[in-house]
Order: C-alpha cells, then sequence, then structure tokens
C-alpha cells in the first residue's frame, strides 16, 4: 500500500502544535504560580488590612515649664458598615453592658447620615466612644468574631489647672465641613481637631503626622500578625509641644480676682511682645468639653446668657474711655499742636460754642502732663479741635485723615493679629464714615468732639488698650502681642519678633509716660501707687446709658524698665479709680513681687466681698463685636456699610451710647454729658 506522506506530514504539525501549546501553557502556569508575584500579591491583600495609627498630640506648657495639658489614650468601638456581617447581637450588647434598645439606638444614630454628617459606607464610623479598659480588653479577645468591627484609638485632653479656657481652647471630632476645607487630605471621618484657643490655631503643629500598620488576617478574619514582620509600618510622629507665653500662676490669680464680674484682663510683657495672662471673664473649666458630655456642655456655655464662650479680652469691643488721651496728647505734639509749654482751658469741662464736655475739678488752664495725671476732659477736647481746624492740613479731610493714620499706627481699628482666633478690629471712624452717618459738609470738629476723649465711635479692645500700654513703655513701638512663646524644635514665626513702631517721636512718649506716673503718685490711679515699683497709669471711666459706667485701667511698671503692661476692663463697675485700678495694682505686684499668702488673700477677700456685693450687670452690656453694627444718622432699619481705606464697616442705627445727633441746622446735640474720667 502506498504511504501517505501529506497525512504524516499533518499528524507531525498537529502534534507540534499541541506540544507548544502544552509548553506555552506550563510556561504561564510557572509564571503564574512562581515568577510573577502579581497575584500572590492579590492574594496577600486579601488576608491583610492597613490600620492608620494616630500621633500623640503634643502637649501645653505655661512659660515657666509647668505641664498644663497634657494626653490620655481613648478607645473608641468603630465599624466599616460594608464590610459588617451578621453578628451575635446578644454578645455585644453584654461586652458593652448595653441594653439592646440602647445598642439599636447607638446604631440608628451611627447610620443616620442627618445626625452622622460624616457617614461613608466604606469609612470606619464610631458606634461607642470612650471605651473603660475591662470593656476594651474583652472586645481585644473577640474581636476577630465580629468581621468590619474595630477599635481605634485617639487620645484625649487632660488638664492640670482650672484655668485659661479662652486661651487652650478644646478638641473635638472632624465635621463635613472640616474634611473639605482640609488642603492636606489629612482628616478623614472620625478624627479630631482643634476648636477653640491655641487648640486651633496651632492645629497643624500639635495634631503630628499620621502613620500605618498592615496586619495579617487568617481566613476567619483573626489577626495573625503584623505583615512582613512590621518592615513596611510607618510610625506616627508626635506632634509639637507648645509652650505658651502665659504664666499660668498669673493667669489663675487674673480670673481669681474677676469671679462674678464680666470683663477681661491683659498683660503683656513689652518687651517681647508675650502675653503673660489674657483673663475673660465669666470663663469656665476647659474640662468640661472633654469626654462623652462635650457636646451637651458645649450647648449649655452657648446659651448661657452670661456668653462664658465669648473671650472678651479679644473679641469684645468697647469705648476706651480715658485709656484713649494718651494717644491724642502723642498726636499733638507730634504734629506740632501743643508743646510741653501749651495750656488749655478746662473751667468744669470743654465748652465752645453752646457745646459742654463737662469734667471734674482740678486747676485751669492746664498743660499736657497734668491733664493726664487728672484726667481733664476740655484738654483733650480743645487739643483736637485745634488740629481738625489747622489751616496748614487744607481742610477737614486731610487733618482728620493724618488723625486717623496716627490711631492706625498706634494699633487701633485693625486686627493687631494675636495668635488667637476670632480676634475683633474695634473701630476707628474714618472720614468716609461720618461724611455717611451725619452728611457731607455737615459736620465739624465739635461734631464728633467725644472721639478725643474715647467715646462717640471709638471701639477698642482690651487687647488694643494693653497693647497701647506696652507702647508708652516701649516708647514708640511695639511687637505682636502673641500668647505661644515657642513651638518645641521650632522656635517663634518671625512675625511675632518684629518691631512695629508707630508714626511718632520716641521723645513724646516720654513725656506722656511722666504724665501716667504722675497719675499714679497724685492723680486718678493712686489705688495702683505701689512703692518700690514705679507704675505708670491711667483711669478710664466710660459711659453706658443702659447701666453703671464701665470701669477701665491701664498701666505699666516699672517706668524705666519696664516688665508688664496690663489693662482691666470691668463692665458695670463704675469710677475706673475704684474697680480697675485696685484690679490692675494686684495683677501688677503679683508679677512683679511674686506670689505671697498676703495678696492671695487680700485677692480672696476682694472677690468673695464683690460676689456678695456685685453691682446689677445689664444684660444688653456695651461690648461690641467684631461683626456689631455703627451708628447711623436715621432711624430706620436699614444697615448700610461707609466707603473709605478703612475696608468699611457695617454701619447700624440708633440709639448708640455714645454718638452726636446732628439736627437739621447741622449743630448738634451730644450725648456724653457730664463725663468721669
Amino acid at each position: 500500500m502506498r504511504k501517505d506522506y501529506n497525512l504524516e506530514k499533518r499528524k507531525f504539525i498537529i502534534g507540534g502544535f499541541i506540544v507548544v501549546i502544552v509548553a506555552i501553557y506550563l510556561w504561564k502556569l510557572f509564571d503564574l504560580q512562581i515568577a510573577d508575584d502579581k497575584y500572590r500579591e492579590i492574594a496577600v491583600s486579601n488576608a491583610r488590612s492597613t490600620k492608620i495609627t494616630h500621633p500623640s498630640r503634643g502637649q501645653i506648657y505655661d512659660r515657666n515649664g509647668k505641664l498644663v495639658v497634657y494626653n490620655e489614650p481613648a478607645y473608641d468601638l468603630v465599624l466599616v458598615p460594608k464590610d459588617v456581617q451578621e453578628f451575635d447581637t446578644a454578645t455585644m450588647c453584654k461586652i458593652l453592658q448595653l441594653k439592646r434598645e440602647d445598642f439599636d439606638l447607638l446604631w440608628k444614630n451611627m447610620s443616620d447620615p442627618k445626625k452622622n454628617k460624616n457617614y461613608s459606607a466604606t469609612t470606619p464610623q464610631p458606634l461607642v466612644q470612650n471605651l473603660d479598659s475591662t470593656t476594651y480588653g474583652r472586645l481585644q479577645e473577640i474581636l476577630y468574631r465580629f468581621p468590619g468591627f474595630d477599635i481605634s484609638q485617639r487620645i484625649i485632653r487632660r488638664y492640670n489647672y482650672v484655668a485659661a479656657a479662652n486661651i487652650l481652647g478644646d478638641i473635638r471630632e472632624v465635621n463635613a465641613e472640616d474634611i473639605e476645607r482640609d488642603s492636606d487630605n489629612y482628616y478623614i471621618p472620625g478624627d479630631y481637631t482643634g476648636d477653640l484657643g491655641i487648640e486651633k490655631s496651632y492645629e497643624k503643629y500639635l495634631r503630628g503626622v499620621k502613620g500605618k500598620e498592615i496586619l495579617i488576617r487568617d481566613a476567619t478574619g483573626k489577626i495573625k500578625g503584623r505583615y512582613n514582620d512590621g518592615k513596611d509600618d510607618v510610625a506616627p510622629i508626635a506632634g509639637k509641644d507648645l509652650q505658651m507665653s502665659i504664666d499660668i500662676d498669673l493667669q489663675r490669680f487674673g480670673e481669681k480676682i474677676m469671679r462674678g464680674k464680666r470683663g477681661a484682663i491683659v498683660a503683656i510683657e513689652p518687651r517681647t511682645g508675650e502675653v503673660l495672662a489674657l483673663v475673660t471673664s465669666p470663663t469656665y473649666d476647659p474640662a468640661i468639653l472633654v469626654g462623652k458630655d462635650r457636646g451637651k456642655n458645649y450647648s449649655k456655655l452657648v446659651s448661657d446668657p452670661s456668653k462664658p464662650l465669648f473671650d472678651r479680652a479679644i473679641m469684645a469691643a468697647y469705648p476706651p474711655g480715658s485709656t484713649f488721651k494718651p494717644t491724642q496728647g502723642l498726636i499733638f505734639k507730634q504734629e506740632g499742636i501743643i508743646d510741653n509749654n501749651t495750656s488749655y482751658p478746662c473751667y468744669g469741662g470743654y465748652i465752645n460754642k453752646g457745646l459742654k464736655i463737662g469734667c471734674h475739678g482740678h486747676g485751669s488752664p492746664i498743660a499736657l502732663q497734668p491733664a493726664i495725671a487728672t484726667s481733664c476732659n476740655g484738654y483733650f477736647c480743645w487739643g483736637l479741635y485745634y488740629m481738625l481746624n489747622n489751616k496748614k492740613y487744607g481742610g477737614l479731610e486731610k487733618s482728620f485723615t493724618v488723625w486717623k493714620d496716627y490711631m492706625v499706627s498706634m494699633g487701633y481699628g485693625y486686627k493687631l493679629k494675636i495668635d488667637l482666633p476670632g480676634e475683633s478690629r474695634g473701630f476707628i471712624p474714618n472720614y468716609q464714615f461720618y461724611n455717611k452717618m451725619i452728611g457731607e459738609d455737615k459736620w465739624g470738629a465739635n461734631s464728633i468732639i467725644s472721639i478725643a476723649i474715647g467715646q462717640g465711635e471709638i471701639m477698642s479692645t482690651p487687647l488694643q488698650i494693653a497693647n497701647l500700654s506696652a507702647t508708652i513703655a516701649n516708647r514708640g513701638y511695639y511687637i505682636t502681642p502673641h500668647v505661644v512663646k515657642q513651638i518645641r524644635d521650632l522656635g517663634i514665626s518671625k512675625e511675632y519678633t518684629e518691631h512695629h513702631r508707630t508714626k511718632i517721636n520716641t521723645e513724646y512718649y516720654n513725656d506722656i509716660a511722666t504724665g501716667m506716673r504722675m497719675a499714679v503718685v497724685g492723680g486718678t490711679c493712686r489705688g495702683a501707687n505701689l512703692p518700690g515699683l514705679d507704675v505708670c497709669g491711667k483711669t478710664g471711666t466710660v459711659q453706658n446709658p443702659h447701666g453703671r459706667d464701665h470701669s477701665v485701667f491701664m498701666g505699666f511698671a516699672p517706668k524705666d524698665d519696664p516688665k508688664i503692661a496690663i489693662c482691666v476692663y470691668v463692665e458695670n463697675a463704675g469710677f475706673g479709680a475704684q474697680v480697675a485700678v485696685p484690679l490692675g495694682a494686684m495683677v501688677l505686684e503679683r508679677y512683679l513681687r511674686g506670689a505671697s499668702d498676703e495678696i492671695e488673700n487680700r485677692a480672696t477677700k476682694w472677690s468673695d466681698s464683690w460676689l456678695e456685693d456685685a453691682p446689677p450687670v445689664v444684660e444688653q452690656d456695651q461690648m461690641q463685636e467684631d461683626t456689631t453694627t455703627r451708628p447711623t444718622k436715621t432711624q430706620n432699619t436699614a444697615s448700610t456699610s461707609v466707603p473709605g481705606d478703612d475696608n468699611s464697616f457695617p454701619v447700624r442705627n440708633w440709639p448708640h451710647e455714645n454718638a452726636v445727633i446732628p439736627n437739621k441746622s447741622s449743630s448738634f446735640i451730644s450725648r456724653n454729658g457730664i463725663y468721669k474720667g
């Protein structure tokens, strides 16, 4: 039989093809199982999980190294909803020591986007917070039986002192807005962030850098250990510690003597701009904003009519009263309106063209330094009158703008940019403001003369008043006030070391300092005359048509080697010399002479006697927040704004406690009455 070579050839071809296919298959099998790590990595990834590890938050110390805020660990039971499978609810409730209905309510609130705005089925959601150590241990033993559940460790803040809540602030859980604004992509739901005070303003330094742990699970989901022996883990980096400029003992002393009062005390080290004490009253215990009751306690603080969350030291804008007069003397001297020999009459006050701004009894005529010592209204009203009407300026717009620019250079009318959130800018009017308020070409020096004595439209924060005192102490410059002395290992920002020199010559500050020293030795501040401390001071009694006047004191000491500058502002307390001066004197003495049983007992007696016989507090107090509106000339309800280089300031309607109301004939009626300097 004849051999079919074509068939034979075809068999070889088919066989060879089969061999090639088998070889390719074997090679691919080898590649998949041995050579290529891709699927091995997928298999491993299914058995491993990444856990975020949170850093320890930076601790906070006072200027003398005393620990003020520290950390304690806290544990929360969290879950990723999409990973949760059917589980033994009875066992979970037993370990958590919860009734079934309570557990169901927690679950409902956690999974309700209306109540849990950070809800996501793919990210950890807190179910039970602040587990105790026993519950934490029991959960760790059986958590592998509950897929999707985990324990998250975080820190909670603890406080060594019941003080400085307005400075320290607190931390809270992030919300959706925090996450959306987070340009660093740092936060995820369940994280915590600084909410108030330096916890907020120094958040990026305090929070540290997150780490991660890669864990291996077995087929049942139980943790078996760390992947790759932990070589791929990333350790968290602890947050930076802060050292405050605050003297915590002085802060506590200030809060003690302000008990039962509304107002503020600000103390600054003039040479450095470091804030030694920043007291607001009323205040609260910072520890109440920690733990399970934080939300409830925060709501109580928000609804409290005494506004303990409102930091009056930096947020409240008050009329500065007679503490404003030194600025006017400085401007008048710099502009050549007065010299040391210039005297103005004050026979019962400033009397000019039918207007009278009252004053108390003292010699007349009077020169600059005794005018400061006796807090003469007439002197400073006449000085402003002659400055605004001086022909060298070529008109009221130019003279008033020159005046305003001096005030801005002294730290008024704008935020000083302290390193705390919520600072008010106060208010210094400009030319356009009065054109809007009174009418163009319808006002003159007499229409606004009360601004010369810190009334009228002038508004300032206690921080700005204390900063003025520091500027006088430094003879013409200030450093931006700040409450953090240094960030551990990083030092301090350059902006808190730069000198801001005013537009006034140094020599004129010596004249003002002498006048303030005279006020203490034999003038309105005699209650601050502490032997050996050479205190310089200035009182203020600010009119308040809604109740008792506000009591104000600013000062510094010692005169020629200043260590501390201070402002005390007490709402509805009466004359400056009667309340603010003795309070300020105690703070100066406590700082310069140190602690003693005598001064502590004196402070306790003062506070106790005040609580027993406190003056009535008017609910509608006269503090003005940064967003508070200003007076207009009409009584309608519309709100407007004033153009000009003050970035426009919101204005409001009558009545306003210190405003000058123009009438149709372009004259005026002053509501200042008898001003008590």
